[in-house]
């Protein structure tokens, strides 16, 4: 196991920052996801540990090791992609054997070590079927075998449950999650979905662009992320956005909507020196129904009501703008209904508009 460190990493493609002078580290027994959308550089930076891809610029350990001139072989890392890549015509046995014999170890070895793999995927009793005859989530499940029976230094995992539907996706992120509490192996997964990076990582990098966005905790990214993109990215549904003016006023500090007016005056020590052109944030579980004149209230129009078991999502007309909010079931609003919303205003966000952190 390692820690992996990148400093100022940069990967172009023609005129194109793929990656952008990235600064990462994970440290050793880290499970830390790369989270962005397609095309924000993620898997090209998962490239250029695996040693697929040569950075433009900037260095990669891994250990004490600067590795930018290793071929994948030298840097010890396992990766699963994908698609899962399965042997042909072999027995899961001899696919999860498969990198040991190339190494040359010993029967009695490899045999010990693919037994104890097969029990930590659950698919002992798979051990002597044929790869290609089993499921979707059989193999993916091999395929991440061939990777862990290696105890490589690094895992690198580029999307390995996207081919797998919604039920067997939710199986999986839990087996991941067991088996990285108990092999603790150093491993950097990559996903667009932020539902696996939220329940599985230690730590999460959201990318957009070429940049680190954030890098930090589940709850860092959730709580306290520092820029409107990671606050939209992370978080479902996503947080409510609205401009608004900074306005000091009677030793008060407010935030000036279109049609009406927060006191913020708690948060005064962090805006003041601001920006006056801001971007309020709220996320839809921080929004309740109150009564009309408490703190953070705001009069409202029900436009929309969700139901979703044991909740209710319910939009709301703000002035001109939608304002989500998720509700408990027993929460009773009808369209067309006029009622109090309440922002915790402990929980509420301000962004400048002009630099958006």
């Amino acid at each position: 196991m390692a820690t992996v460190r990148i400093e100022n990493l940069t990967k172009r493609f023609g005129k194109l920052d793929a990656v952008k002078n990235l600064d990462l580290e994970v440290t050793d027994g880290t499970l830390a996801c790369l989270l962005g959308p397609s095309g924000c550089g993620k898997t090209t930076t998962l490239r250029m540990i695996a040693g697929l891809e040569r950075p433009d610029g900037g260095k990669i350990w891994i250990g004490d090791q600067v590795v930018n001139d290793l071929t994948p072989v030298q840097r010890d890392i396992a990766m699963v992609f994908q698609f899962y890549a399965i042997y042909p015509g072999m027995t899961v046995r001899d696919n999860l054997a498969f990198p040991l014999k190339q190494r040359k170890m010993q029967k009695d070895e490899i045999d010990t070590k693919v037994e104890k793999t097969a029990e930590m995927l659950r698919i002992v009793h798979l051990l002597d079927k044929d790869a290609m005859s089993l499921t979707a989530g059989e193999k993916q499940r091999i395929a991440l075998g061939r990777a862990y029976v290696r105890d490589a230094r690094v895992l690198l995992l580029d999307e390995p449950l996207t081919n797998l539907d919604a039920r067997l996706r939710a199986t999986m992120r839990v087996e991941l999650k067991r088996i990285h509490e108990e092999l603790k192996q150093t491993t950097i997964y990559v996903t667009h979905d932020q539902v696996e990076a939220m329940s599985m990582a230690d730590k999460i990098g959201v990318m957009s662009q070429g940049v680190l966005q954030q890098y930090g905790s589940p709850s860092d990214l959730y709580d306290r992320p520092e820029s409107l993109f990671v606050a939209g990215f992370v978080g479902s549904p996503t947080m409510n956005f609205l401009d608004c003016t900074r306005v000091e006023k009677d030793g008060r500090m407010l935030l000036q909507f279109e049609a009406f007016t927060l006191d913020v005056t708690d948060l005064k020590e962090a805006l003041v020196g601001s920006s006056y052109k801001l971007v309020f944030g709220v996320r839809p579980h921080d929004i309740s129904i109150g009564l009309r004149g408490g703190k953070g209230s705001v009069d409202a129009e029900v436009y929309l009501v969700e139901p979703i078991g044991d909740q209710k999502i319910i939009d709301f007309k703000v002035a001109n703008q939608v304002v989500k909010a998720v509700v408990p079931r027993t929460v009773k609003a009808t369209q067309g209904e006029k009622l109090t919303v309440v922002f915790d205003p402990k929980r509420i966000h301000v962004f400048d508009k002009e630099t958006e952190k």
